[in-house]
């Protein structure tokens, strides 16, 4: 067999493949970046039919999401927003830096005149 015959087979394997899922994983940060700024969908791992079933999967979690958060006690916790699907030519998303109290103190005491 050929190299070329080799790579023809790798590349037309079903996404769900082990050999595609690992190719899939071990993408750099950099190769992750230029697939999300080429925007061509149809071009990347995984199929149409997936990437609109992971639609699906991420609008019914949000439809699970409203639901409970309308439904729940007023005085109860509000539910964590539910995570996307993770698509290939995507980064994770990241994540919000929290205010530390002492943080939150300097800023209510700035806030209320303490600057002075």
């Amino acid at each position: 067999m050929s190299w070329r015959r080799l790579r023809v087979l790798i590349q037309h394997l079903p996404p769900e493949s082990t050999t595609m899922t690992a190719l899939r994983n071990e993408m750099s940060a950099e190769e992750l970046a230029e697939q999300a700024d080429k925007g061509e969908p149809e071009k990347g791992r995984w199929s149409q039919s997936d990437l609109l079933l992971a639609v699906v999967a991420d609008r019914l979690a949000e439809l699970s999401h409203l639901y409970v958060s309308v439904n729940r006690d007023p005085k109860a916790a509000k539910p964590k927003a539910p995570e996307p699907i993770r698509r290939p030519g995507a980064k994770a998303p990241k994540v919000k830096a929290r205010l530390s109290e002492e943080q939150a103190d300097t800023i209510f005491k700035l806030i209320n005149g303490g600057a002075a």
